[in-house]
């Protein structure tokens, strides 16, 4: 069994990233931040594409890079309850198909100094090229383990953009022992692209021995 690697966001360092390779298990703790479609469009939109964004959303960006720069984003909609005294909680949290944040990681990753992106399906050429661009990685969570993940989050710290809905907001979160598999590394592998490969060469072995 690979030993696992642990990280503190949002202190993961460039090195840090560098020292990981497609295969291998990493434990988180520390800090990370929820954003899904509508957290991702509004980045892009509001602080890529628009060069002279207004200063109350150049504030909101400044409180998201304290716990996103050197950190990671996670592909998730939690579901978010209050408790008697008012405080919110998570009780599930599991990641989002990736691949729908593709027209914006490369540019999320470079704007939030992200050290890696956490979610299931993996991503595309454009992302990967943001891993090796600016050192970082893509992380695959457990699909399926909802509950399971919700039990890595300790406490809602703080949550930004709750007028995108509950889902789609910016949720920061501690969390503990929150355990990943890198499938994007920075050195521009990928294991999504490595299986896929392996799987269309299979095939073509099945397809040429049914023919004959």
């Amino acid at each position: 069994m690979k030993n696992i690697i642990k990280l503190n966001s949002p202190h993961i360092t460039e090195k840090d990233i560098k020292n990981l390779k497609t295969g291998d298990v990493v434990s988180i703790s520390g800090t990370i931040v929820t954003g899904r479609d509508a957290a991702h469009k509004y980045l892009k939109d509001t602080f890529v594409t628009d060069k002279n964004p207004p200063e109350i959303e150049k504030t909101v960006l400044n409180e998201l890079k304290k716990s996103l720069t050197g950190g990671l984003l996670y592909h998730c909609g939690p579901v978010v309850m209050k408790n008697e005294a008012g405080e919110y909680y998570i009780t599930a949290a599991g990641p989002t198909t990736s691949t729908r944040e593709e027209p914006y990681e490369y540019d999320v990753i470079k704007l939030l100094g992200l050290r890696g992106v956490i979610g299931k399906g993996g991503m595309g050429p454009k992302t990967l090229k943001g891993c090796v661009d600016f050192g970082a990685v893509y992380l695959h969570a457990i699909g399926g383990a909802a509950t399971y993940t919700a039990a890595c989050i300790k406490k809602v710290k703080e949550v930004f953009k709750l007028n995108f809905g509950v889902p789609e907001a910016f949720w920061v979160l501690e969390v503990e022992n929150f355990e990943c598999i890198v499938t994007m590394d920075s050195h521009g592998n990928s294991l999504h692209e490595t299986i896929l490969k392996n799987s269309q060469e299979k095939q073509k072995i099945i397809n040429a021995s049914l023919t004959k």
